[in-house]
């Protein structure tokens, strides 16, 4: 555990809290080194439940203090707010800046804070509080010191990958932070067909889960192509390649490309 690290974290909404709880659980951070801020009293009383080593306030200038790494985790439309009330407290030769609100690129940020700013785009998804998250990575202003530091907070909250060109961060975005809601509606659906055919939803679920845990694990393990896989499923004339062909006939391929291109910003 890096018992010096101080991370603010601004905003302790759905995503912000998330951060707070996986980065609670990794060893990287002393809890006591968390501080988060939000004006909602009533999601720091959460926070709290949780845990009471944190520290927690409705006051963004007081988070931020000290601080090595301030995370800005508020709505888009926010952050410009956010950062009138930050940009003359924060020290831009020591405090790192680390964004995870969508659409707000480099350009802005820097005419928000300076242009000198050490500044992180970072987009995570919602499994970053169970530590499964697929953080995408960007930066300006970093050397590779400052990198490999945000690189490995991430990387104890799931799989890090960082990214040259701003640029491809909506293409990830859409993949994974999106990607992640496209994952439960597959497994929705599967329940309910699995409901039609007579097994209560409970079960179905667990049957589902299982089933995408098994195949993640065998591209994991094999280094496969999924439709390596598939093929070993695919006996001719059975019913797998029928349930398949019926799939692609109501646009299954097609639905997910075009769902992935339209959240493309």
């Amino acid at each position: 555990m890096n018992s010096q690290l101080k991370i603010a974290i601004i905003g302790a909404g759905n995503m912000g809290g998330a951060i707070a709880r996986g980065l609670l659980k990794g060893k990287l951070v002393s809890p006591e080194n968390i501080a988060v801020s939000d004006v909602s009293e009533e999601k720091l009383a959460e926070l709290k439940n949780v845990s009471n080593q944190w520290i927690t306030t409705t006051s963004n200038k007081e988070a931020i203090e000290n601080a090595d790494i301030i995370i800005i985790a508020v709505k888009p439309w926010l952050v410009e707010q956010i950062a009138d009330e930050i940009r003359e407290n924060i020290d831009y030769s020591k405090q790192t800046l680390v964004s995870i609100a969508a659409g707000v690129d480099f350009v802005k940020l820097q005419k928000l804070f300076d242009e000198k700013a050490v500044i992180f785009r970072i987009i995570p998804n919602t499994a970053i509080e169970v530590l499964e998250s697929v953080s995408t990575v960007t930066s300006i202003n970093a050397d590779q010191e400052k990198i490999a530091l945000v690189t490995s907070v991430f990387e104890e909250l799931g799989k890090v990958f960082y990214v040259a060109d701003e640029k491809l961060l909506n293409a990830f975005m859409a993949l994974s932070s999106c990607g992640i809601a496209y994952a439960f509606r597959y497994i929705r659906a599967a329940m309910e067909g699995g409901v039609e055919m007579g097994i209560y939803p409970n079960t179905a679920k667990e049957v589902v889960m299982q089933t995408l845990k098994g195949a993640v694990k065998l591209l994991e393990s094999n280094q496969s192509h999924p439709e390596t896989e598939i093929d070993k499923v695919t006996t001719p004339g059975g019913i797998t390649i029928k349930g398949l062909n019926e799939m692609e006939a109501n646009g299954f391929t097609n639905a997910v490309i075009k769902g992935l291109k339209k959240s493309l910003l």
